[in-house]
């Protein structure tokens, strides 16, 4: 005989303070107030007979049996979306791929249709968003993240490093009279000059770090935007080397130094645990890690 499940609210109560670790974000998420949350909280401790979190000034704390069974609610929850998806889309239906704007201008929007040839049976939509996701909330069934990797609860791939390094029309830098040194640089306009990859690359480059201090703190908003303007010859941009390839070898664009610059950071495919073995999925990963001499797993 099944054991009685504890009321679904309370579940979904727990599921979400256990996550944000806070019953204020936890209530602003569900529609409900702080109390009511509160009220879910205590029926569930109720029902196990012992606390779930251990109340502390300005935060809280998952006790030992909340640790135990979060990971578990958690993973259900996300099961139960994964369930949910599939019967709205089928296991064809819409893959919903949230990305930032950068990966999808630069890379995925050029090779998507390879993946839709090879999947007919697939739509795709692509959101572009910097902000993190929440698998829980949002309709992407696979994310593409920039980061250091370990998300909890996430299987992840890593695809590509973030290296850098100035990029700027041939026009401009034929205005310059050549560029001999990365200090030649410093005499054209700089696109996004308090981008924070400045820094480092200077520095690798044998500059003061801080040499584009002085210039105004323009800012375009994402790299797919300043390598629009670079390629314009508005000025010398910081851009993902691997992204611009196909730009450099069209004669649009010069990386006129070999000195790259990197955060060990990388972007990653990422999804839901549960979601490892949707069909979308699947397919998706199957077709993505192959072009960049990653392994399926």
């Amino acid at each position: 005989m099944v054991a009685p499940l504890p009321p679904m609210a309370a579940l979904r109560a727990f599921e979400a303070v256990a996550r944000h670790n806070s019953f204020t974000r936890a209530a602003g998420e569900l529609g409900m107030t702080q109390a009511a949350v509160s009220y879910q909280i205590k029926v569930l401790e109720e029902r196990v007979g012992v606390p779930l979190f251990v109340r502390r000034p300005r935060r809280i704390e998952l006790t030992e049996t909340g640790s135990r069974l979060a990971p578990a609610i958690g993973e259900a929850f996300e099961r139960i979306a994964a369930a949910w998806q599939e019967a709205r889309h089928g296991a064809q239906g819409t893959l919903v791929i949230n990305t930032l704007q950068t990966f999808a201008s630069a890379w995925l929007a050029r090779h998507i249709g390879s993946f839709q040839i090879a999947h007919p049976g697939i739509a795709v939509r692509i959101e572009t968003d910097q902000k993190v996701i929440d698998f829980a909330r949002d309709e992407a069934d696979i994310a593409v993240r920039s980061g250091s990797g370990g998300w909890p609860g996430l299987i992840e791939h890593e695809l590509i490093g973030t290296d850098f390094s100035p990029m700027l029309s041939p026009g401009l830098a034929a205005s310059a009279g050549g560029l001999r040194e990365p200090a030649d640089l410093l005499k054209l306009p700089i696109v996004s000059p308090n981008d924070p990859w400045w820094p480092d690359w200077l520095a690798r480059a044998g500059l003061a770090p801080d040499a584009l201090a002085g210039r105004p703190h323009t800012s375009l908003g994402s790299q797919a935007v300043e390598a629009s303007a670079a390629i314009a010859g508005q000025g010398v941009a910081l851009l993902t080397t691997a992204f611009y390839r196909q730009e450099i070898e069209a004669g649009l664009l010069v990386q006129p130094f070999d000195i790259v610059g990197t955060e060990g950071q990388a972007y990653f495919l990422v999804y839901p645990q549960a979601r490892r073995n949707a069909p979308k999925t699947r397919a998706f990963r199957d077709w993505i890690l192959p072009l960049f001499d990653r392994q399926p797993r």
